[in-house]
């Protein structure tokens, strides 16, 4: 009885999120009640408040949930034991915008997060979690990088931070242009291309390579 219980909640507390992740979808977050929320997924309030402090609380899980596929290659790629770090760099990047354009969940939640949440101070947690998330995904970018680079796979004088940055802001740029134009690029066929020629640009720009920024305006490396 005890196990069915658990199960039982376990149910309720996805169909919960599941019911936020399509009202946050058609109201906006900030538009959005924990009522409106209950109703859609068929539950009490107090049901969501067993399971959820806040509306916030509530978010930051249904964002977590589509992340969690990419931990084991996050893992992966700073792994010292790993024989291929830069591959899965590359695959954490292609599976990302290469998923999200194939999965209506995945492409729902990076909606929301990027044109439906207004961060204002109901929604001040949600900023310091998408902040923390941000700063998580530039230390694994630059972890893989120097992982990569002590396998001989990128130029031992590469500017990790800068070339993290440029991933970083690669992927959070692709996805934004995916969900606000989304009939100028296939990501689900050209997610691949795209990211190996990110990663070619990392291997081979002189800009790229540590001390490029003191060196004089206009001066090429030797």
């Amino acid at each position: 009885m005890a196990r069915r219980t658990k199960e039982e909640a376990l149910e309720t507390r996805s169909s919960i999120l599941d019911a936020a992740e399509q009202v946050f979808f058609e109201k906006g977050v900030s538009r959005t009640s924990l009522a409106d929320i209950a109703q859609a997924a068929g539950v009490t309030r107090g049901a969501i408040y067993w399971h959820f402090a806040h509306k916030s609380d509530l978010f930051t899980e249904m964002f977590d949930r589509v992340l969690l596929p990419l931990d084991e290659l996050k893992a992966a790629s700073q792994n010292p034991n790993e024989p291929d770090p830069l591959g899965r760099l590359m695959e954490i990047c292609t599976v990302c915008l290469r998923d999200t354009a194939n999965d209506p969940r995945r492409r729902r939640v990076f909606d929301i997060l990027f044109l439906k949440c207004e961060l204002v101070e109901e929604m001040g947690p949600v900023m310091i979690r998408y902040q923390a998330t941000m700063r998580e995904g530039l230390n694994s970018i630059e972890g893989g990088l120097r992982n990569a680079i002590s396998k001989g796979q990128m130029p031992a004088d590469l500017d990790v931070t800068t070339a993290a940055s440029m991933v970083h802001a690669f992927v959070g740029g692709s996805l934004r242009d995916m969900l606000l134009l989304p009939d100028a690029t296939d990501f689900g066929k050209h997610a691949q291309q795209m990211v190996e020629g990110m990663f070619d640009a990392l291997r081979l720009s002189p800009a790229l390579r540590k001390g490029y920024a003191q060196r004089p305006a206009g001066r090429p490396a030797v």
